[in-house]
């Protein structure tokens, strides 16, 4: 004996799986049945994290640490962990 389940969606968001259930060669149905038994099984676990955003100073803050990076400022490499060690220990 089977249920049926109904459910609201996004559009977009029904639409991205069913073409990736159609890519994979498998009925969207199959997918979420098989998503569905892989949860009820513990095979399958949801971890929803919200998207992080940051305050406007978090922002520049960020922004500004990416750019010195990617020029190489503020930056100091080691050749070794001794000589890390050395210089964290000599500040």
């Amino acid at each position: 004996m089977t249920t049926q389940i109904v459910f609201t969606i996004d559009p977009k968001v029904k639409a991205q799986a069913m073409k990736r259930a159609k890519q994979a060669g498998v009925p969207f149905a199959s997918v979420l049945k098989l998503a569905t038994k892989a949860f009820a099984e513990g095979r399958f676990s949801v971890d929803i994290a919200p998207e992080e955003r940051f305050n406007a100073k978090t922002r520049r803050e960020i922004r500004a640490a990416l750019r010195d990076a990617e020029q190489g400022k503020n930056i100091i490499s080691f050749k070794n962990a001794a000589e890390m060690d050395k210089y964290l220990l000599s500040l």
